[in-house]
């Protein structure tokens, strides 16, 4: 038998467990899930929009792989930092895979970044999201001119979040703190801007199009912003207006010239959303082809972001034209990318945000190390969607099952959970997660709502402890 630790119960975690426990090439295959929080599912849980109840559904997929008989989660169990060092963790297992993402932001690495009232998009979307490690007060919204900077998922996903109203998001499982902030919101503006045209932005369509569609807030785009786009075509003079690409440069997508497309629909109607006659309460500006080069302070605080106005180079990038814009802003979100952290005791590329690896086996001095592996964004950078980690992890397992002669040799114990608590940390079982879903639907309840995230880790310890209590 072989006995396998999983480090990270996000999708590439699961999805790595799952190809252990199918594949036949090694039957009776044993698999803990391990997870910093005690909760599971990652960014699917954390992540994902609270208004996105399609993708967050696919917990209802990452719970039946959990499931499995042969698969056991352990929550609150932090591998490396404060936690167990990767060592230890191989004490117990044949084979360690870790799937520990991609857990920070990438900086502007510009003036005034740091300055008060200036966030990483991570830690807005970790506050609505109730991901324990945010401050449950982290934002009061007295801002009425917000800036997002970044053209992607990420910011097209806290761009709606602000332009909604209370009342559209009391039916998710938002905290009730962060609800009753978005609630007595008194956001009016929000900025999103990209450095580059929007046939280069990273949202996609479907996201694009949910701006458009927001109840109480109308959208603007500035058409002569869209006609510096290689992707754009006066439709009232042909193709001939089109800014031409050349040779080298990759073609456009189907994906880029859609949301071309829509962009310069509502242009050309001057505003979009609220329907008619309606007072939007909020303005959606989407702004291109502005680089941040600095943020603009007053009295200690962000008053606004100072952009370089950019233009198409011809080599498929941007260069300054040498004019500037400012932005006038209380509140400034920083969406441009994520990047994988060192994990202590595990080698890491600096300057690519991963562990170094061969199809998955991590590389110490260039070397394979049998018995540990990555999957996921630690592994591959933070790239592709959810669906991503399905190749990336059978890719590893590949691997993994390849050197099993030599790994079921090892030792193991027959009995992490017990060694785990002898080390003196309180593993969350899965009974305990599902004492933490009963107390939030609870809690969901005693506020009229549907289920409620519990926002902390003592509430989200206590919970899961009721099972151990006889809660179960």
């Amino acid at each position: 038998m072989l006995r396998v630790a999983v480090v990270g119960s996000g999708p590439s975690g699961v999805y790595t467990a799952q190809a252990l426990v199918e594949q036949d090439r090694v039957p009776g295959v044993r698999v803990d899930v391990l997870d910093r929080l005690p909760c599971p599912y990652g960014l699917v849980r954390y992540g994902v929009a609270p208004d996105h109840e399609k993708i967050k559904s696919l917990q209802n997929s990452l719970r039946t792989v959990l499931e499995h008989e042969r698969i056991t989660f352990l929550g609150n169990v932090e591998v490396g930092g404060g936690g167990v060092p990767p060592e230890r963790i191989g004490e117990l297992y044949q084979a360690v895979v870790y799937c520990v993402g991609a857990a920070t932001d990438r900086a502007l690495a510009v003036p005034g970044e740091d300055l008060p009232g200036s966030f990483s998009a991570t830690e807005f979307v970790s506050w609505y999201s109730a991901h324990p490690d945010a401050a449950a007060n982290g934002f009061a919204l007295r801002a009425r001119s917000v800036v997002v900077i970044g053209v992607g998922n990420v910011a097209v996903d806290v761009t709606r979040i602000l332009a909604r109203g209370g009342e559209e998001l009391r039916p998710t499982d938002v905290p009730h703190g962060a609800l009753g902030a978005l609630a007595g919101s008194r956001v009016r503006e929000v900025h999103m801007a990209g450095r580059r045209g929007p046939s280069q932005a990273r949202f996609t369509t479907k996201e694009l199009r949910e701006l458009g569609g927001l109840p109480h807030a109308r959208v603007v785009v500035d058409e002569a912003e869209l006609a510096l786009d290689p992707a754009y075509v006066d439709p009232s003079a042909g193709p001939a207006t089109a800014v031409s690409a050349p040779p080298d440069v990759p073609p456009l997508t189907a994906a880029a010239r859609r949301n071309v497309e829509v962009l310069r629909g509502w242009a050309s109607a001057g505003a979009l959303g609220a329907g008619p006659g309606a007072d939007p309460a909020r303005t959606i500006h989407l702004r291109f082809f502005l680089r941040p080069v600095e943020l603009l302070e007053r009295d200690g605080r962000v008053a606004g972001v100072r952009f370089a106005r950019t233009v198409p180079d011809g080599n498929g990038g941007v260069r300054d034209s040498g004019a500037y814009e400012d932005i006038g802003a209380q509140l400034v979100l920083r969406a441009v990318g994520y990047r994988g952290l060192p994990l202590p005791g595990l080698p890491f590329d600096t300057a690519r945000g991963t562990v170094p690896h061969l199809a998955g086996r991590v590389l110490r001095d260039g070397v394979p190390s049998p018995g540990e592996y990555v999957a996921g964004w630690i592994k591959r950078g933070p790239t592709g969607v959810i669906g991503s980690n399905r190749s990336c992890a059978k890719e590893t397992v590949a691997s993994l099952l390849d050197d099993a002669p030599l790994l079921t040799g090892r030792p193991s114990v027959p009995d992490p959970v017990t060694a785990l608590r002898a080390w003196g940390l309180r593993p969350v079982e899965w009974k305990g997660w599902l004492s933490i879903e009963r107390a939030e639907a609870t809690l969901g309840r005693s506020l009229g709502r549907g289920p409620v995230k519990i926002p902390d880790w003592a509430g989200l310890l206590d919970a899961a402890e009721g099972a151990e209590r006889g809660g179960s």
